[in-house]
């Protein structure tokens, strides 16, 4: 189920819930499909992955160039070596390179990261992974370099495949895939993937099942459903400060919401009508103060105008006399036929048609027109006078203000009114309700009509144009104005009352009836959110555990094959919490079949295999495109009962997987001997100048044997010296040989792994060890020759005591024989069938 796609699970889920509305469904959909796409980028990119080498220089504990090279396929590789020898620089390595960073330093000193570069090849630092991958391009090489005196943070990440160049890359684009499917663990993080923080599990597993779609879709609908209850919220506490505040006001109108508000679910609509109701106008108050701030031409400007108007017309009347009037007929006819003698020549006179319009006649004419222009000079600035006084006068009325526009009861309005307008326009009507101010606000109704047909008086003056106008400027300026003034000093009166009770709590009313319109127009949305939200709850609880079964299982599988002798038994894991709440992993454990705090209770080693069974099953998923792991240090602080069961759990995931362990305890490796499970043994070992050398040694015995045979190859040692070595390694050899035929015979008998260790460590020699190995506990050392020539011969007596007396003073054997000796021991030793003697 883990590689479907969560859209599809979904999908499945609803149509298969016949108890879930179309809209619930649809809604969780459409939420799914905004983080949906988020999904693809994971799951692009290479697939198939195994490691085929690393190779380090400069970096951590490796100085010149290093190289482990891998097999890259499913299989089991240890990786061995004492502690400082370079091991874990490897894994360090890789992971750097391929993550950008790296676990074990997280939350450590500074000094972790400062002291990453070598201190024998400080210059030159640069870590190369290669990788096997899936598709048409399979070889793939990771590079990180850093140029000399560069930081930790400086590194530069280049790609090549095959034989094509190398191109930069960012790291961080791959890093979202290796945190989801995480294939590095180390020692450090062994502890704590169980006791770490709760919520760092629980977010890497629910990545890792698919389910942050899921969470993805959980937090927008959460994030809607807590805006739409919060509008719900804030509205029903926004009504209930309107209800104290208009609790506080003496006014009918305030009574009359205060009832509307009080109901479960108010009536928005009448609620607004009852504010409209109370108060008309355009703009409620502000319809006052535009009244207030209505303006007309003062009597000294009216004055003015009318005053040059009856000058001008007096004037006038002085200069258009009869004979003047003539004067200036005659005066433009004679400039009329000058112009057309002018433009058309010499002609006869187009009036009487006698006599020409000659030169001689133009200079008469000429003559005459000045004669007469000067005589009616008086009048031409007479009449302009007056036709310039007359259009001031008519200037000065100006339409009447929308301000004055009335909307009385029983009249039809003007124009259509919304809610608005209307509680500006019974601004100027307020105040019959209100008690003290009953009187004046009819009062002010009546100005305003009084002043508003005034003023439409007035403006009719700008089309009149005889003789009455003058006078009537100044009687119906001087009748506007007084009323103006009179209504806004009513106006005022009425503004200042307002303000004082009721008009402050018209705005806060205003206010909250948007957002309460909103949440009404909301409440079917939150209904359906309501719904989608607790179905996805259910859903994911299901879905979770479907994807976490498989999990479960693989973990519990680890873990009883881990546990050896350990008295706790896992159970269900479980997923708690989610987006916005508390999240943490769940465990089932038990101790004795009883309930209770067992991680309380529980060893390092044991907590160290609980964190091992979550991280294998999560790190091995199918759908996973890291075919291999790689585990630094798993085996500290574990029994050997455990360290048996991590070999079996190993090589069981190596079936599969590329499997690489990083160790330096013996335990393992000797496990994987013993128990004959396949698995390649590197062995890493670091010379002086951090020089690190990888070999591959199939068990311990041979590489003794090995650096026998290279010390006698070794041209500079004293012979003294080099005997003196040969023979430490031969009883190094025969040792390690004694301590895996021991721990297999004393299993074999039934002891449990304390006891055999127990006894293991109290054979001090390598004679008790050999004892042990061949004939059991219980055993005395003294009787071990007698035993060995009985069963074996004398030879085997000699060569073990020329190995342990070779390593400590000079023996009469050539040192090469010993080595051949020392093998054919070996391989007796390991063919005996030890006597079963029981202490």
């Amino acid at each position: 189920m883990c590689s479907d796609r969560i859209a599809e699970v979904v999908a499945r889920e609803l149509a298969a819930d016949p108890a879930v509305e179309e809209r619930v469904a649809e809604f969780v959909l459409s939420a799914l499909t905004e983080v949906d796409s988020d999904s693809a980028a994971v799951d692009s990119g290479d697939t198939g992955v195994f490691l085929r080498s690393i190779t380090v220089q400069g970096f951590r504990g490796i100085g010149t160039e290093a190289t482990l090279r891998l097999n890259p396929g499913p299989g089991l590789t240890l990786v061995v070596g004492r502690n400082g020898s370079g091991k874990s620089s490897f894994a360090e390595a890789a992971e750097f390179a391929l993550t950008g960073g790296n676990r074990r330093w997280d939350g450590r000193s500074t000094a972790w990261r400062e002291g990453w570069r070598n201190l024998h090849e400080p210059e030159l630092a640069r870590i190369e992974v290669e990788l096997l991958t899936t598709g048409a391009d399979p070889d793939l090489t990771i590079a990180t370099r850093w140029d000399a005196n560069a930081e930790l943070t400086d590194a530069r990440w280049t790609e090549r495949r095959g034989a094509t160049p190398p191109i930069p890359v960012d790291v961080a684009g791959r890093r979202r895939r290796l945190d989801l499917y995480r294939p590095f663990l180390s020692y450090s993080e062994l502890g704590a993937l169980v006791d770490g923080k709760p919520s760092d599990l629980f977010d890497a597993l629910h990545r890792l099942l698919g389910l942050d779609e899921l969470a993805g879709v959980a937090e927008t609908i959460r994030l809607r459903k807590l805006e739409l209850e919060r509008a719900v919220k804030d509205a029903r506490q926004a009504r209930l400060d309107l209800l104290a505040g208009l609790a506080d006001v003496d006014d009918d109108r305030a009574r009359c919401v205060t009832e509307l508000l009080h109901a479960p679910e108010p009536d928005l609509d009448a609620v607004a009508a009852a504010v409209a109701g109370s108060v008309v106008g355009v703009d409620g108050p502000d319809a006052l103060r535009a009244v207030v701030r209505l303006a007309l031409p003062d009597a000294a400007e009216v004055d003015a105008v009318v005053c040059r108007l009856t000058e001008a017309t007096a004037d006038l009347a002085r200069h258009a006399t009869t004979d003047a009037e003539a004067d200036l007929r005659v005066l433009e006819l004679l400039t009329g036929a000058r112009e057309h003698a002018t433009v058309g020549g010499s002609c006869a006179c187009p009036v009487c048609g006698r006599g020409d319009l000659d030169t001689d006649w133009l200079t008469a004419a000429d003559a005459e027109i000045a004669h007469r222009s000067g005589r009616l000079a008086a009048l031409r600035a007479a009449r302009a006078e007056f036709d310039a006084a007359l259009v001031a006068a008519r200037s000065l009325p100006t339409a009447p203000p929308a301000d004055l526009a009335s909307h009385r009861p029983g009249q039809a309005a003007a124009a259509p009114r919304d809610v608005s307008s209307d509680i500006a326009v019974g601004a100027l009507e307020l105040g019959g309700q209100a008690g003290t101010a009953g009187g004046s606000a009819d009062s002010l109704t009546d100005r305003r009509e009084r002043a508003r047909r005034l003023w439409v008086e007035w403006f009719a003056l700008a089309a009149i144009d005889d003789e009455t106008l003058p006078k009537r400027l100044r009687t119906v300026h001087a009748d506007l104005s007084a009323e103006l003034t009179a209504l806004q000093r009513d106006a005022q009166t009425e503004l200042e009352r307002l303000d004082a009770v009721w008009s402050p709590l018209v705005p806060r009313i205003l206010a909250w009836l948007d957002p309460a319109r909103a949440v009404a127009a909301d409440a079917d949305e939150l209904r359906v959110v309501r719904k989608a939200a607790d179905w996805l709850k259910s859903a994911t609880a299901t879905i979770r555990g479907e994807r976490m079964r498989p999990l479960e299982e693989t973990a519990r599988w680890v873990w009883s094959t881990l546990r050896q002798q350990s008295n706790v038994e896992l159970g269900a894991i479980r997923l708690q919490g989610n987006a916005g709440t508390a999240r943490r992993v769940l465990l089932d454990v038990t101790v004795d079949e009883v309930d209770g705090a067992a991680l309380g209770v529980m060893s390092q080693g044991e907590l160290h295999a609980l964190g091992l069974s979550l991280f294998l099953p999560r790190a091995t998923v199918a759908h996973s495109p890291f075919r291999f792991v790689m585990i630094d240090d798993p085996v500290q602080a574990m029994d050997p009962a455990k360290v048996d069961g991590l070999a079996r759990v190993l090589a069981e995931v190596a079936r599969s997987r590329q499997v690489v362990v990083f160790t330096h305890d013996e335990r393992l490796a000797e496990a994987v001997r013993r128990m004959q499970l396949d698995a390649t043994v590197l062995e890493v070992q670091r010379r002086d100048r951090s020089v690190v050398e990888v070999r591959v040694t199939g068990d311990p015995v041979r590489r003794y044997l090995d650096d026998a045979r290279s010390l006698l190859r070794t041209p500079q040692l004293p012979p003294a010296i080099a005997d003196e070595l040969v023979a430490t390694c031969c009883r190094s050899a025969i040792e390690a040989a004694g301590l895996a035929k021991a721990r297999r015979h004393l299993l074999g008998l039934g002891l449990d792994h304390a006891e055999v260790e127990r006894r293991v460590r109290n054979a001090h020699t390598t004679r008790a060890m050999i004892t042990l190995a061949i004939m059991g506990p219980g055993a005395r050392v003294d009787d071990l020759n007698k035993h060995l020539s009985a069963v074996g011969g004398r030879w085997l007596v000699g060569v073990l005591r020329d190995a342990t007396a070779g390593a400590h003073v000079p023996i009469d054997r050539p040192m090469r024989e010993l080595i051949s000796d020392t093998e054919r021991f070996i391989t007796w030793l390991r063919a005996h069938d030890p006597v079963a003697v029981r202490s």
